[in-house]
């Protein structure tokens, strides 16, 4: 477990970044994506001031060494402590690869991460905000993998979106009983991949007179778009749910336990709803610059305020690149 401290009496701030995704060929001096990518970073930082920045996956390409050192380097150079959590194109090299890159990772101080289990992938970690003594916040950090094997009711077998292990679940479990015994009431959940779930939050919310794609962010909050009973959810879906077909049982398991109010995931790079569904809010990060595919409207990266009673507020982040991105 990481330990870091929230000062009495200020809160504690989490900017959580996903997908920028650059290749090493887009890190170039001069290529539009790394200076998008840079300028939506140091606006972020400028703006919100984190005590921490995490990174729900997708950090770079698989097999592009000099993209994630690249990444590494302008973290770092905002001067706050970082964390990543591996996506599915970071998973493609396999975990040799996801290794290799974490092995480096850890030689950057302000890089806070632990690889964890091998046997849960790679990157399953806790990082506790303590303040006084007693940890205010966990964040539950979980590998989502990339891709595994799904059989149908038929028995037709198609390789999907990977889904957390039943491993996984127990070692969430026992984190979330570890931090209750920290005397702490409150925990994050961070992770690429989308668990089952949030489907189910969306199709509970989302007003089915409304189209989602005729929404637009600045209008996302209308009422008019929620049902009742979820009218305090923002944000848009523009692409489907890429999450596993099936339900991984990690939604029951967060409801059974209490612990965990929150779920961040990227994966579905123009997504960006916020739904609060059966006592936890399901929220697709802000995507992070223009790596791999983008909206421009949708960029920028989220924002978690950690009081002495855990998170009390999160919101998008919007970053407007101009001219940068034409």
């Amino acid at each position: 477990m990481i330990t870091l401290q929230k000062k009495p009496g200020r809160d504690f701030k989490i900017l959580n970044l996903t997908d920028p995704q650059l290749g090493t060929d887009e890190w170039a001096q001069g290529h539009k994506n790394r200076a998008i990518l840079i300028h939506t970073l140091t606006e972020l930082v400028k703006a919100e001031d984190p005590d921490l920045i995490t990174i729900t996956g997708d950090l770079a390409w698989a097999g592009h060494d000099e993209a994630y050192d690249a990444l590494a380097d302008l973290l770092d150079s905002f001067g706050r402590p970082w964390a990543p959590v591996w996506g599915n194109h970071d998973n493609q090299g396999g975990a040799e690869s996801v290794d290799a890159v974490a092995t480096r990772y850890l030689n950057h101080p302000l890089c806070v991460y632990e690889k964890g289990d091998p046997a849960l992938g790679n990157g399953n970690y806790v990082i506790a905000i303590e303040e006084n003594g007693r940890v205010v916040e966990g964040i539950i950090m979980m590998d989502s993998h990339d891709s595994m094997l799904y059989t149908a009711a038929d028995g037709t077998e198609s390789e999907e979106w990977a889904k957390l292990i039943p491993e996984q679940l127990v070692w969430y479990r026992e984190q979330v009983e570890m931090l209750e015994g920290l005397g702490c009431r409150d925990t994050t959940l961070m992770m690429h991949i989308p668990i089952y779930a949030y489907r189910q939050a969306w199709e509970a919310a989302c007003n089915p007179a409304t189209d989602p794609a005729s929404v637009k962010p600045e209008n996302s909050a209308d009422p008019a778009n929620w049902n009742e009973g979820y009218t305090d959810s923002y944000g848009v879906k523009y692409e489907g749910i890429c999450s596993y077909p099936a339900d991984e049982g990690m939604f029951d398991l967060m409801r059974e336990l209490g612990s965990t109010k929150h779920i961040f995931c990227g994966h579905d790079h123009v997504n960006n709803y916020v739904v609060n569904y059966k006592g936890v809010k399901f929220i697709y990060s802000l995507k992070t610059g223009a790596g791999c595919y983008w909206n421009p409207i949708l960029n920028g990266g989220t924002v978690l305020r950690v009081t002495e009673n855990g998170v009390a507020e999160v919101w998008h982040r919007y970053v407007d690149v101009g001219a940068l991105a034409r």
